[in-house]
């Protein structure tokens, strides 16, 4: 009864800072607040006209930057989707596509599921058809936001030495500390996968893949040359830390990274590549800076070895979602390893990789990279 009342209590409570904090979503230069509303479980293509309502009603105000081209017939633009989302534009029998269509004066065509292509907007009217693609972005950007994460950037810091390193610190943890509360190993990172996220992203298509791929090699043109100077970052893995507040309840324990030479290169690098990733709405802005850790023990690992530590707020069917996590005791794991050598290592690749997916030597699967030598 108090795991259901403490989740009930944590829905209450994020429900209640969506309405203090509502959720604003920047289309075309644009920053609009998308209103909260009560929102209900639906399934696949089943969506509430009031949620349609809800999101909409944010967008009254048409942005001008849109491509909207002039045809003998009136005027004419189109919307570039993945193929997941187009449910979320057409709704439960037509219901979203049939009022957008008629509270802009449009027609809206979405190619059929399953199949890529462009959402065409044709209406009599330029206003008309600015509208109707306004709305469209609110409602494809808020449910991507509801996806899973797919993908995320990343250093890879699974060296020989440091999965060494990683090992004898799983043992020492274990043998010195294995009666606190929590301590398991079950809670251990698998040393094959110790990574350096940069950002998370949600790609739905093959074309967002490359998209991002193309973006990883811009940023190393413009800025990552410069930063890393056509050679491998050095740095150190040591030191350890916690997540949160209280040392006695943990759920996340990470490695501290740092460059050996005691510059801030390896911070302004992620930096700057998270916030091009933000600017082109690949990556969700929630923070200005990347906090460099390596996670070594996370109590998400309990009851399943493959998650990853984070996740949405939602699923792909819009259900929040809350995981009971059974905290661990780290003070004597942090007094004893606060110091932790780990290892060093030469960062030389950002990674594109692939949540749930391993590759042949059991690190995360890679869609794509950029060297720095």
């Amino acid at each position: 009864m108090q795991g259901r009342q403490l989740i009930q209590a944590c829905i209450k409570i994020h429900i209640i800072m969506e309405v203090l904090r509502p959720q604003l979503i920047k289309i075309g230069g644009r920053v609009y607040r998308k209103n909260p509303i009560q929102e209900q479980t639906y399934q696949h293509e089943e969506e509430d006209d009031d949620y349609y309502q809800g999101l909409v009603e944010c967008a009254e105000e048409p942005c001008e930057t849109y491509e909207v081209v002039q045809t003998p017939q009136g005027f004419r633009c189109t919307v570039k989707a993945p193929s997941l989302l187009y449910k979320h534009i057409v709704g439960k029998r037509g219901d979203t596509r049939k009022k957008l269509e008629v509270e802009t004066k449009t027609s809206i065509s979405i190619p059929k599921p399953g199949q890529e292509g462009e959402i065409v907007i044709t209406g009599q009217h330029r206003s008309g058809v600015v509208s109707a693609r306004t709305r469209i972005d609110v409602l494809l950007l808020t449910f991507r936001r509801k996806q899973p994460f797919t993908h995320f950037l990343a250093f890879f810091l699974n060296e020989a030495e440091v999965q060494e390193r990683f090992l004898k610190f799983q043992e020492e943890v274990l043998e010195k500390c294995s009666m606190d509360h929590g301590v398991d190993s079950s809670i251990f990172q698998n040393p094959k996968k110790l990574h350096l996220t940069i950002g998370m992203l949600v790609l739905l298509s093959e074309q967002e893949i490359q998209q991002t791929c193309e973006m990883l090699q811009q940023c190393k043109e413009e800025f990552i040359d410069d930063i890393s100077g056509g050679k491998p970052l050095e740095v150190e893995m040591s030191g350890i830390e916690y997540m949160n507040d209280d040392p006695g309840m943990v759920d996340v324990l990470y490695a501290k990274v740092h460059m050996k030479d005691g510059s801030n290169r390896l911070q302004e690098l992620v930096d700057r590549v998270l916030e091009r990733f933000q600017a082109s709405g690949l990556i969700v802005k929630e923070w200005n800076s990347v906090k460099l850790h390596a996670t070594v023990m996370n109590t998400l690992f309990r009851k399943d070895p493959n998650a990853e530590g984070r996740y949405n707020l939602y699923t792909a069917d819009g259900k929040y979602i809350f995981k009971e996590r059974e905290s661990f005791d780290g003070r004597n794991i942090l007094k004893l390893f606060e110091n932790f050598y780990f290892g060093t290592l030469k960062l030389n690749s950002i990674h594109i990789s692939q949540r749930f997916t391993v590759d042949s030597f059991g690190n995360y699967a890679s869609c794509g990279q950029i060297d720095f030598s």
